[in-house]
């Protein structure tokens, strides 16, 4: 299809639209070689697979032959643990809340394999080629002319399995033992050999060294798996080789032998609170190993073809980066259906400590509302934290602020307590726009946000205006009235008071041009944080970005965009702590979205290139990373498959496409800020669960000597308003089918529908 643009009777430009975006294989696309370069990383519900272990990048242990590190997690244990708080009152953390063992998977040998050949044992070969796939793993293994191959996953059914095959006939042996780590005391688990599954059955328990109360003593109870039941399987009957003994600590330790050849085997492992489940489990992978693995296959690409927003452009580096982080936000959901944890969320980390972080929720929860499934996707993301409120989880101060903790599962929280909370009403207000769900909005309000800020509002980067603001939308459209004048009370926002707000914290402590300076002298990116606030005053933006964030000698702009600390404050604070965490994700997500929402289209596109080229892909191996941060000296530090990446997603949906759209006002705008180094780029966004998505494409030509630039939507079931940015040229004449309305940032130009219809475009010729 096209769209032919004439002025005054004369062709000026032509912009094609691409047909829908087809369906794709995303794992196949976004297949990686990681092989000492990073762990592997398998996800299913509640049960995980690491591949070798990366202690903070660096290489500690090869991924072999097996299945290594599988775990099961449903969050009932924040570490190794399951002791009970000896706090008392609201800040009581539970049972399973645990300072220590958040990594205990590393320290764990479930079916680590060797290759015996004619005799010889080839003990644990790590992998010559490995490769990661959302999906699986595919580990291949080159000992002399000897070829084997392996590949590993997660099913439905939460078990794991390795499909072994191999070049000539060989026999494999495998190697465990019982759940015993670092921090263990003893253990009590029992094992035995099942003739008629072919299955070892171990009885998991066992006591630990853990720490549950924050700055409480170290004491002694039971592990994790205490009462679980680990179930190890294989395709070939192993009884004949199956041995058993038992460890210093009374871990159980077990061997068998098992042949392989072209025709393959598979090996898998499973865990369950029911001993008939958990045997169920690795038997049914077994029986259905290639079944469940194409299952596995098409239910990821689903996700990534159906769930999420498509997106293309012309460089294809960022669409690797944008599915890339798509795909790992989608791996950590999870969904327990026990005590606190009744919502289906996502997560953070695998390497740190699994569940959902309040703060990282302030962007994980946006992402969500993008998704077509909302009660699948979004909802969670919000809800989960209800229940620390509903069963009196929390800290109150004296003023009448409530505080959750950072961290939570099934029947703990982490005792460690902050104030970001009221972002999330901002992020559930926007579920709600993209849903139109008063149900889901009932939830959030009713016993939550109206309880968690009745008595005081703490706001996160100045976002107290905008958040009390949003308080009032929904007492209103949820029949509250006699809560509009509370939370017209509670935060005043007379122009003048809220200009106020903002003027006194501009250049305090004598720092020049910069917002809530600090005395200690330490300038961090929090301060760009506060553009997002629509109150904030753009001159003070101009001069900031300016002053700080272009600035590659004192400011923010180090070897790529932004430094966590200014190089002027780098100077003085060098802690461990300061020189891990050089270049995060979290600053700049923060920093960039409020220079978009500030209209600063040419620097924010620009800067948000360069981070992402820089963060979120590694040039020498060619594919993209998600690290948790890097180090000022730009080695990369903390998790590898860090969903702390996840507002990355939010600059690409929300800020260089800019849109945004609203099922109750039957409205969608697009505010593209499209990158000067992109000829154009489309989206397709799932805005109504049950139908075609709407299509939007930018483009940008050079014809003639003329430079011409467009944006078209196609399907969408809204109205519609077009804000094309003119990147700083003088606009030399427009076309639209729309009608001609005022813009809301500079070098813009804008138009809008007055009802729905099958396409809106707006066009310009450049100067």
């Amino acid at each position: 299809m096209s769209l032919r643009i004439v002025f005054a009777g004369l062709l000026v430009a032509h912009f094609s639209f691409s047909q829908a975006i087809t369906e794709k294989n995303y794992c196949k696309f976004l297949e990686q070689s990681i092989q000492g370069r990073k762990h592997g990383f398998l996800a299913g519900n509640l049960s995980y697979y690491v591949g070798g272990f990366h202690a903070s990048w660096n290489l500690v242990e090869d991924e072999t032959i097996g299945l290594t590190h599988p775990f099961y997690h449903d969050l009932r244990s924040r570490g190794i643990g399951l002791l009970e708080s000896k706090l008392e009152g609201n800040e009581h953390t539970g049972i399973g809340n645990d300072y220590k063992g958040w990594e205990f998977y590393k320290d764990t040998r479930v079916l680590y394999g060797s290759v015996i050949i004619d005799g010889k044992v080839h003990q644990h070969p790590a992998p010559k080629r490995m490769f990661w796939r959302p999906d699986k793993m595919i580990c291949e293994y080159e000992i002399g002319d000897l070829r084997i191959r392996e590949e590993k996953f997660i099913g439905a059914n939460d078990a794991a399995a390795s499909i072994i095959t191999s070049s000539k006939p060989v026999i494999l042996r495998f190697e465990g033992r019982s759940l015993l780590v670092r921090d263990s005391i003893s253990s009590t688990s029992e094992i035995r050999y099942d003739p008629a599954g072919n299955t070892i059955l171990i009885s998991e328990g066992g006591t630990i060294h853990s720490r549950p109360d924050p700055d409480g003593p170290e004491r002694i109870g039971p592990c994790v798996y205490e009462g679980m039941t680990t179930a190890l399987s294989c395709s070939k009957d192993f009884s004949k080789s199956v041995k058993f003994d038992k460890g210093k600590k009374g871990e159980r330790i077990y061997l068998f032998e098992i042949p392989c050849d072209s025709k393959g085997t598979t090996i898998s492992w499973a865990m369950n609170d029911d001993q008939g489940k958990a045997r169920q489990a690795a038997r049914e992978i077994i029986s259905k190993d290639q079944q469940m693995l194409t299952a596995k296959t098409a239910e990821m690409n689903r996700k990534l073809n159906e769930e999420i927003p498509q997106f293309r452009c012309s460089d294809p580096k960022f669409e690797e980066i944008y599915y890339y982080l798509w795909s790992l936000y989608l791996m950590y959901y999870i969904d327990v259906q026990k005590g606190w944890e009744m919502e289906n969320h996502t997560q953070t980390a695998v390497n740190n400590f699994l569940g959902i972080h309040r703060y990282d929720a302030c962007f994980q929860i946006k992402v969500g509302a993008w998704a077509r499934n909302k009660e699948r996707f979004a909802y969670g993301n919000v809800l989960t934290w209800k229940h620390l409120v509903e069963n009196g989880r929390y800290r109150e101060t004296p003023n009448g602020l409530i505080m959750l903790s950072d961290n939570k599962g099934t029947t703990w929280h982490s005792g460690a307590y902050g104030g970001e909370l009221s972002e999330h009403v901002l992020g559930a207000w926007q579920i709600y726009q993209h849903s139109g769900d008063l149900g889901f909005l009932r939830k959030c309000y009713e016993g939550y946000f109206r309880k968690v800020f009745g008595k005081r509002l703490g706001g996160f980067a100045m976002n107290e205006f905008e958040v009390a603001d949003t308080l009032e939308k929904m007492a209103a459209l949820l029949g509250y009235r006699e809560d509009l004048s509370h939370w017209n009370k509670l935060v005043r926002r007379d122009p003048k008071h809220v200009r106020l707000m903002f003027d006194q914290r501009w250049e305090t402590n004598g720092h020049k041009n910069f917002f809530m300076g600090p005395r200690s002298g330490m300038l961090m990116t929090n301060t760009f944080w506060t553009m997002r606030s629509k109150y904030f005053p753009r001159e003070y933006a101009k001069k900031m970005i300016n002053t700080w964030a272009l600035n590659r000698e004192d400011g923010f702009y180090g070897a790529f965009f932004p430094l966590a600390m200014a190089k002027q404050s780098m100077r003085v604070f060098k802690s461990q702590a300061d020189l891990d965490f050089g270049y995060t994700p979290d600053t700049a997500y923060f920093t960039l979205d409020g220079m978009f929402r500030q209209g600063f289209a040419k620097v924010a596109s620009e800067l948000t290139l360069n981070h992402l080229a820089n963060y979120n892909y590694h040039e020498k191996w060619g594919i993209p990373v998600a690290p948790e941060a890097y180090r000022r000296d730009l080695t990369l530090f903390g998790d590898q498959y860090s969903n702390f990446n996840a507002g990355k997603i939010l600059l690409f949906l929300e800020g260089l496409a800019g849109i945004s759209y609203s099922l109750p006002e039957q409205t969608l705008s697009v505010q593209e800020a499209m990158p000067s180094a992109w000829d154009w780029m489309e989206f397709e966004i799932p805005i109504l669960k049950k139908s075609k998505r709407t299509k939007i494409r930018v483009e940008r030509q050079i014809k003639n000597g003329e430079q011409r630039k467009g944006i078209t939507v196609e399907n969408c079931p809204l109205k519609v308003r077009l804000e094309l940015w003119s990147e700083e040229k003088k606009i030399v004449s427009s076309n639209s089918n729309l009608s001609k309305t005022k813009a809301s940032r500079p070098h813009s130009i804008a138009f809008k529908s007055s009802g729905t219809s099958s396409k809106a475009s707006l066009s310009v010729v450049l100067e």
